[in-house]
Formats: C-alpha cells, sequence, structure tokens
C-alpha cells in the first residue's frame, strides 16, 4: 500500500466513422430514440439535458447524460442490468460520441471505457452493429434486424453468437 497516485491504462473500444449526413441529422439519430428504435428500443429515451435520464433496450442499458452539447458531443454513463435488478453487478462504463462536420458529412467518434477485458470484443461487435444500423438508417436503406448485424460482425470480432461472455 502507498499515499502515492498510481497510473493505469483501461480496456476501451473507440470507432470513427464517415456518416454521409450534416450534423444535425446525426444527432438527431442519436438523441431521438424513435428514429433508431430497431437499436434503442421501443421504450428507449434519453433526456435532451445534461443529467438527463438514459432508459434503453427495455431497462437493460441505464445510465445519466453527462454531456449534451447539440450536433457536436453526446456522453451518457453506461450501466446493464438484468431484469428486475435494481443494481448492476458490472461496473460503470462511459459512452461518449463527438460529432465533427466535414462539409454534408459527419465524422463520428464513438469511445466506450471501460469495458471488462472478457467484454472486449462483443463491445466491439455492439458498437459496429449500432454504428451499421445507424449509417442504415441515416441513409434511407432498410435497416436489417440487429441480429443480422450482429451474425456479421460477429465474424469481424471473432465472437461465437451461441456463447456470449456474461
Amino acid at each position: 500500500m502507498t499515499d502515492l497516485g498510481e497510473t493505469y491504462r483501461v480496456p476501451a473500444v473507440r470507432f470513427e466513422r464517415l456518416i454521409a449526413a450534416p450534423a444535425e441529422t446525426v444527432w438527431a439519430h442519436l438523441t431521438d430514440c424513435g428514429k433508431l428504435a430497431a437499436w434503442y428500443g421501443e421504450d428507449g429515451s434519453i433526456e435532451p439535458r445534461e443529467g438527463g435520464a438514459v432508459h434503453m433496450a427495455g431497462g437493460h442499458i441505464r445510465g445519466v447524460v453527462t454531456q449534451y452539447k447539440p450536433n457536436r458531443r453526446l456522453a451518457y454513463t453506461w450501466n446493464v442490468f438484468a431484469p428486475g435488478e435494481q443494481e448492476s453487478p458490472y461496473p460503470e462504463s462511459y459512452l461518449t460520441i463527438e460529432l465533427q462536420a466535414r462539409g454534408n458529412e459527419t465524422l463520428l467518434v464513438l469511445t466506450h471505457l471501460p469495458v471488462l477485458d472478457r467484454f472486449e470484443p462483443q463491445n466491439a461487435m455492439g458498437w459496429h452493429t449500432f454504428l451499421d444500423m445507424l449509417d442504415a438508417t441515416i441513409a434511407g436503406r432498410p435497416v436489417l434486424g440487429r441480429g443480422e448485424y450482429m451474425e456479421k460482425n460477429a465474424a469481424l470480432y471473432e465472437v461465437d453468437l451461441a456463447n456470449l461472455q456474461r
């Protein structure tokens, strides 16, 4: 034991994706859960303010908005719950989505941390799935079922969908 502070690094997942739409359009799809209900869930909501509640996937994901800078930055805590749980058995993590206008396109930078070691490939697969669904929705293409994207992305991250980490 020591009185000195220690430094450490935490596992994280980070994506950069150029989306063919202005930042205002991307922002609307990130904050209006109805625009991407296939990801957020039919009852998904993100209160549009710092301190606002985040509720997704029937309460499976809950959190609090920590940054709400329209068209630029959205950040919130990320807590995973099983049905009926009031306290998550997993450590709280943090999702940050930054938008940078690039003419008629937007660079989206998504960072999620910390990610438990055993969840790293699954987490990357999940966010890849989210970004695929977001891109399809914004582009006006048909959005496939979440499972179809996950099957494709599971191969990229070597995730066995039949044996997910818990």
